[in-house]
């Protein structure tokens, strides 16, 4: 049974860390390949699962002995059906494969035993690629399209899910409005290029406000992800617009998309300018409370975020 999905506890204010770079990480650091970035690809592999549980439970012991609670992810990000062919995966294989990530965070979550709160989240792709989208997706069709995998997961523990790097406000109202009908509560992550624009041109500010305005503010909250705070620090400088951002999972490296489409080793940053970037970033904004890393970060990365947000975490 969800333990948290009729009331987020991350909304209380409360810190809360997210992992990281869980692809790169796995990619890089431990030398095992993930098939088309799909990390569900892993789950039936020994090696591969059990490269998962040791990845989790280093953000798991982070937030146990640094006081904070903590948003813990399931691989399903790419585990829907439009990279079903890509992977030569049937729906079948799809659905089971959310089921069994679910199952694998909840048991990392019993065995934690944790005494602050675990949050199970599902985060959900884009439906095309994260850095180019390849058309617009109308909110209509994204509704439909979600509805199946949302439908996979309300079934299941899962307490909430997040449209993460998600490139276009119309299929994040798309993602919201089926999560609403699943009475799921969903977070909308969006992803900005170099100039802190959606890759679709947006403004992130008109972005937010349109995803709000078609569903009544009925997203939990928004974040920004899979950017580097130089490329989105200038647009978040004023604005009551800003206070519905909560979360930010940066990355590590300042290359653009197109760069880290064609980066054939780790750029992995300086965790602890990061760290202050974020801090930078929470004294312009009070009210941010979830904090976690993208591509390039690790364990590494988010230890020097929490370290420098409570001071609390050796």
């Amino acid at each position: 049974m969800p333990k948290y999905r009729n009331q987020l506890p991350q909304l209380s204010g409360d810190l809360f860390l997210t992992d990281a770079g869980i692809e790169t990480d796995i990619i890089f650091n431990r030398g095992i390949a993930i098939r088309e970035f799909a990390a569900h690809t892993l789950m039936a592999d020994p090696v591969g699962r059990q490269a998962l549980k040791d990845y989790f439970s280093g953000f798991i012991n982070l937030a146990k002995q640094g006081g904070t609670g903590l948003i813990l992810d399931t691989v399903t990000w790419k585990a829907h059906r439009h990279w079903a062919a890509d992977l030569e995966e049937t729906i079948s294989f799809l659905h089971d494969a959310n089921r069994s990530a679910v199952a694998l965070i909840a048991e990392l979550r019993e065995l934690a035993d944790s005494p602050h709160p675990i949050v199970l989240n599902a985060p959900i792709g884009p439906r095309g690629d994260a850095y180019a989208p390849e058309k617009r997706i109308g909110a209509n069709a994204a509704e439909d399209y979600y509805s199946e995998q949302l439908g996979w997961l309300s079934r299941t523990e899962i307490d909430m899910v997040t449209g993460l790097t998600f490139t276009q406000s119309s299929e994040a109202i798309g993602l919201v409005s089926a999560a609403l009908s699943q009475g799921l509560p969903c977070v909308i992550s969006f992803t900005v290029e170099t100039d802190g624009r959606l890759p679709t041109g947006e403004t992130l500010r008109d972005a937010i406000a349109h995803v709000d305005g078609e569903t009544g503010n009925r997203s939990a909250y928004f974040m920004v992800n899979c950017a580097h705070p130089d490329h989105f620090a200038h647009v978040l400088q004023a604005g009551d617009w800003r206070k519905r951002i909560r979360g930010i999972r940066a990355n590590a490296s300042r290359c653009s998309h197109a760069e880290l489409d064609e980066c054939e080793t780790l750029d992995d940053g300086d965790p602890a300018e990061l760290a202050e970037q974020y801090a930078q970033l929470r004294e312009r904004m009070p009210w941010l409370n979830v904090f976690g890393g993208c591509c390039g970060s690790d364990l590494r990365h988010v230890t020097s975020i929490a370290q420098r947000m409570t001071g609390a975490v050796d």
